[in-house]
């Protein structure tokens, strides 16, 4: 089972979400299983906290954040998971089964990371653009002929799995965890690495207009396929600063 300090480290987020009922039945599945960080992006109803299918989660989706943006809810987080199926998309990430994911989560949360569990809405689910922001796709494995899920249960199946099925492996020593394990760099931190990447490229002049939307977008996904780390992205960082002062002078 999960320690209280890994669940503290997790984070479920719901981008908008349409039926206030889903958001409590998603809170009532954190809570069967010890999760207790919600965040909601961008929800289309103004009364989601009040949800009556929170049954035993009230507590929870009051104290759950709300924001405008996916960027902004997982800005902290090292992992960051999005949710779905492959019969309608061509994954640009590496996907992986929830039965597998429980390592890729423990590892993450043992090298002191923060991890975020991203669901779409209930009319499309994850769009392009969300699942730019993540790491991983992982995948339900459900009938082709009807892989689309409830949200609320899409969310138990997902904790069960993490809390119920998974066991977390020790951690390190903290003397040799920066050895073994180098620290995880936060999405907020990519995100800002992308935009001096972004920056670079336009005083180089290798993005015109019509295809910056494009470049933005490739770029953000490359710096999560790259799996860097905080060191890895401070020397990025250097790098393309020089290079952009080299650029404008």
């Amino acid at each position: 089972m999960l320690t209280k300090d890994h669940l503290d480290r997790i984070e479920v987020v719901l981008i908008s979400p349409r039926n206030p009922l889903n958001i409590g039945a998603a809170a009532r599945a954190m809570a069967n299983f010890g999760f207790t960080h919600l965040t909601v992006v961008a929800p289309f109803e103004a009364h989601w906290r009040e949800a009556q299918s929170a049954i035993g989660a009230e507590e929870l989706l009051k104290n759950a954040k709300r924001t405008e943006s996916l960027e902004e809810a997982i800005a902290e987080c090292t992992l960051v998971i999005g949710t779905g199926t492959l019969v309608y998309r061509k994954a640009e990430q590496p996907a992986v089964i929830v039965p597998e994911l429980g390592g890729r989560v423990t590892s993450e949360l043992g090298r002191g990371g923060r991890v975020a569990l991203v669901f779409g809405s209930e009319k499309h689910g994850l769009t392009r653009e969300d699942l730019s922001y993540c790491h991983l796709l992982a995948v339900i494995p459900t009938d082709p002929r009807q892989p689309s899920m409830n949200l609320g249960q899409a969310v138990a199946v997902f904790l069960y799995e993490l809390a119920g099925r998974n066991e977390i492996q020790p951690q390190l020593p903290v003397e040799n965890a920066v050895e073994a394990s180098p620290l995880p760099v936060a999405s907020g931190e990519l995100d800002r690495l992308a935009m001096m990447i972004e920056e670079a490229m336009l005083a180089a002049g290798y993005s015109p207009k019509g295809m910056q939307a494009a470049n933005r977008h490739d770029v953000r996904l490359l710096l999560r396929r790259l799996k860097l780390n905080a060191a890895d992205t401070r020397r990025a960082f250097g790098l393309f600063r020089r290079m952009l002062h080299k650029l404008k002078r």
